[in-house]
């Protein structure tokens, strides 16, 4: 079992983790302005998925193979780097195309309808982002297996302990996550009125995935 006491300074580390800037806080912060609340509890959901997956990794030693071979860290990388840039390109082509049909596409539906189809349609794919978004980016299983063995203790077993503060670490930034959704889709609903973004979202987005997909292809 994990040490109780050391679970204050833990959590107040994840906190400030979980709020500062990053790839996944921009996807997240990105779908739930532009898209709803629901949204990003979709991203968040992904988010949570790639924390569990993460963590099983780093306690069946995973992680220690990637640092002892940086060129399975560089495999993922670069995979992800060009997922992200296929998520991009094919925003950027809806957009296009949005915006090239635009006065033919001015089919008469409620919000309510429209927030539901939206949300039934692209669920799995929002999860899908946020799950990825976050797995294939080696930077975080490398984070996962530096910090949660530095909560660990002799006392019992090792896999046991990184499994239980990875999955705690998962569920405090998912709810983080929620809040941050929230805060987002207000921000997103009140910005919309004042501002008419509309056929535009897909391309904002596409442009965002680029900037994700260069941000990691390029980081060391």
């Amino acid at each position: 079992m994990i040490d109780l006491s050391v679970l204050p300074l833990f959590f107040t580390t994840i906190f400030f983790l979980a709020i500062s800037p990053g790839p996944d806080l921009l996807l997240l912060s990105s779908y739930s302005s532009s898209k709803g609340f629901m949204a990003g509890v979709m991203v968040s959901i992904g988010v949570l998925l790639a924390g569990v997956v993460q963590t099983s990794l780093v306690a069946f030693g995973l992680g220690e193979l990637m640092m002892a071979m940086p060129i399975i860290a560089l495999g993922v990388k670069l995979v992800g780097a060009a997922y992200l840039t296929y998520i991009g390109l094919k925003m950027l082509l809806t957009w296009y195309k949005s915006v090239a049909n635009h006065e033919q596409n001015q089919a008469l539906q409620s919000d309510d309808e429209m927030s539901f189809k939206t949300i039934k349609i692209s669920s799995f794919s929002l999860i899908n982002k946020g799950l990825l978004n976050n797995l294939l980016n080696p930077k975080a299983l490398l984070f996962f297996s530096l910090f949660l063995p530095q909560f660990t203790h002799d006392g019992s077993d090792l896999t046991i302990q990184i499994l239980i503060l990875g999955l705690i670490l998962s569920l405090f930034v998912f709810l983080i996550n929620l809040a941050f959704s929230f805060t987002f889709s207000q921000l997103g609903r009140f910005l919309g009125k004042k501002l008419t973004l509309g056929q535009h979202i897909d391309g904002i987005l596409g442009v965002i995935f680029l900037g994700l997909a260069a941000r990691l292809a390029t980081s060391k």
